[in-house]
């Protein structure tokens, strides 16, 4: 029996003025339940240490749509509230089960405006999308086309505001914007519209990143039954201050997870090779392993004389162990045994994946 994938296909709209109006209203909905529900549940939780489910915010919301200042609530679509209730369940069950910090308000300023409808609240309809609560269906840019026989199940619908990376070849164009809303007067208008301007550069800069990145991804996993790719830190890497803007804006971490769900989808194998693997440090001719490589060191000569590019030759190493993993089963991590045979089996143990012999 096929297995159904669930895919997520993102692509930019521009609304009409009424679409736009709507779309504010229910963004600032949104956000007001959310926190209001968060409130509550905080309330309960701090003071009685008594925990309220999703039904109870549901009867709550309906609640308050029937008061006089909230009753611009049942104005906007109800399945947007209805969701933003169902994420602050699973934000608070992650925290209850320790997977994640406590859920914290959302910021008209700094949080992402969104809204989800499911399928009770658009029609889709001949390729036209049309969201509840409007009578003209979203001018969409359809940069790809839907799989075929696809209809969308969710939609969510979000401001695009700020998203600061791969910013380099707007670097200039940033640094103004960044400039010349310094120089604005807090809570002027002018102010507004510089905060503006620089969203959208921001955005430019996330749009291209993100381009790149799937038409990447894409080509490496349709040109390739297997993808091999090292486990980093990128959280570690982002403190060596020389490479954090550089690692920022290659985005390591989204071209990883879009391997991961394109693999998937394709029926690729992707293997991730341990970090403590040491992939520059290992002649990919000999097999000797170097015990020091600093990070300024780019080209490096092993003693059997085989001269080594340094990342060209982590690259053919990971690839060969990740091959080697592959016909295996199993990881390449040497063992860490600090006695004399321990490091010799770790060694053997590497030599041999690298070589591509297979375990035993």
């Amino acid at each position: 029996m096929a297995r159904q994938v669930r895919r997520a296909f993102k692509y930019r709209f521009y609304p009409t003025v009424e679409q736009a109006a709507e779309l504010s209203r229910t963004f600032g909905c949104v956000r007001l339940v959310y926190n209001k529900a968060l409130e509550e549940r905080t309330r309960a939780w701090c003071g009685e240490q008594r925990r309220i489910s999703y039904v109870e915010s549901s009867a709550a919301l309906t609640h308050w749509k029937k008061t006089p200042e909230l009753a611009f609530l049942a104005e906007v679509s109800c399945v947007p509230l209805q969701q933003a209730l169902r994420h602050l369940q699973t934000a608070f069950s992650n925290f209850f089960a320790k997977r994640a910090a406590h859920p914290r308000f959302k910021s008209r300023k700094r949080s992402r405006a969104s809204a989800e409808y499911t399928r009770s609240a658009f029609t889709w309809r001949d390729g036209h999308l049309t969201l509840a609560k409007m009578a003209e269906p979203l001018d969409v840019r359809w940069s790809r086309p839907l799989p075929e026989g696809a209809e969308p199940s969710t939609v969510t619908v979000s401001r695009d505001s700020a998203n600061p990376r791969h910013e380099r070849r707007d670097r200039a164009r940033l640094a103004r914007a960044q400039r010349e809303l310094s120089r604005k007067a807090p809570g002027s208008a002018n102010r507004d519209k510089a905060r503006r301007r620089l969203a959208r550069v921001h955005a430019r800069i996330a749009d291209r990143r993100r381009d790149f990145l799937h038409k990447l991804s894409t080509r490496l996993v349709r040109e390739n039954q297997t993808v091999v790719i090292e486990d980093l830190t990128v959280g570690n890497l982002l403190k060596n201050r020389t490479l954090a803007r550089a690692i920022s804006d290659a985005a390591w971490r989204e071209l990883r997870t879009m391997l991961e769900y394109k693999c998937a989808w394709y029926g690729r194998d992707l293997v991730v090779i341990d970090r403590w693997f040491p992939s520059s440090k290992l002649c990919g001719a000999c097999g000797t392993v170097r015990a020091e490589l600093p990070l300024d060191v780019r080209e490096w000569t092993c003693g059997c004389g085989s001269l080594h590019d340094r990342d060209v030759n982590a690259a053919r190493n990971i690839l060969t162990a990740g091959l080697a993993v592959t016909a295996c089963g199993d990881g390449v991590r040497p063992q860490r045994d600090t006695s004399r045979t321990g490091r010799s089996s770790a060694k053997q143990e590497t030599q041999r994946a690298t070589a591509g012999i297979p375990c035993l």
